[in-house]
């Protein structure tokens, strides 16, 4: 999907190999203005300041993989029309 979107990816890390910590996690939050949350098929767009960390983390309890930063934009979790509209 990226490659059709012709969009290159600045940093990219394995979930197992190097989980993000809870303190990268804030550093995220408090570097965006708005958050996506994929959760299956929905994704629910959420002011940052009113994002918790819980709210990032999946039903294993740890984060939603992937997290796509774009500008003022994060998204946290798959959900394939919201990706398209981050990178469109």
């Amino acid at each position: 999907m990226l490659s059709a979107q012709q969009t290159s990816v600045r940093e990219e890390r394995s979930t197992k190999k190097a989980p993000l910590s809870d303190a990268e996690a804030r550093a995220l939050l408090a570097a965006v203005d708005t958050v996506v949350i994929a959760r299956g098929k929905r994704a629910e767009r959420r002011a940052a300041r009113e994002v918790g960390l819980d709210d990032l983390k999946g039903p294993t309890g740890s984060y939603r993989a992937p997290i796509v930063r774009r500008g003022e934009t994060l998204l946290v979790g798959f959900h394939a029309e919201s990706l398209a509209a981050l990178l469109g």
